[in-house]
């Protein structure tokens, strides 16, 4: 829901970085997997319970998700590109509520499991909708140029890091952050099959 404004914000900014790190011949796919590491990292830590330190990496982490579209846009676009950030940004969303469920499982395991079947819904809703429009032949700039059909909804990247900041600022309270925001997932998931059945059928 708030991606296309923070995009607005943050877009001159990143295509400024990737042109610098473009032109010091860094490929998109590094800064992918350096943020797919980083983020890993954050789980553990969060896993740990060091939940300020699990902040800042994750934070690095959705910088370097950010770059590399920008750098691709200096350098060369590829589907591989695409592919491995869409494979990066779905293991970083489900890496880092399984870090709470570790830190407490006793506490957080049910409600962390919620979470993840909520992106789970909301991720192949996301995919299989992508897939068909590729099909179809159709086309949205709605968040940008990217490498796929991104349909919009009330869960999108920049509510998932803002809930996934929450986390690591008031981790007492992920079960009652999780539940709603799973919810809310669930409610996008079930918006987007509308939209299919209004688009394919």
């Amino acid at each position: 829901m708030l991606d296309g404004k923070v995009r607005q914000i943050i877009d001159p900014v990143l295509d400024w970085m990737g042109s610098a790190l473009a032109a010091r011949r860094i490929s998109a796919n590094s800064v992918t997997f350096a943020g797919l590491a980083t983020g890993l990292a954050a789980a553990l830590v969060i896993a740990l319970e060091a939940y300020l330190a699990g902040l800042v990496l994750l934070l690095i982490s959705r910088l370097a998700d950010g770059l590399d579209g920008a750098v691709a846009r200096h350098s060369r676009t590829t589907d591989l590109g695409g592919y491995l950030d869409i494979v990066s940004d779905f293991t970083f969303y489900g890496a880092i509520p399984l870090g709470f469920v570790l830190a407490d499982p006793a506490a957080n395991a049910v409600a962390g499991a919620v979470l993840i079947l909520s992106f789970y819904v909301n991720g192949s809703s996301f995919l299989a909708f992508a897939i068909m429009a590729e099909k179809q032949g159709l086309t949205t700039i709605a968040r940008g140029s990217k490498s796929l059909y991104f349909t919009t909804g009330l869960a999108e990247g920049t509510e998932t890091i803002a809930v996934f900041c929450a986390f690591c600022l008031f981790p007492s309270a992920f079960v009652s952050i999780a539940y709603v925001f799973a919810a809310v997932c669930f409610v996008t998931a079930g918006a987007r099959v509308l939209l299919a059945i209004k688009s394919f059928d």
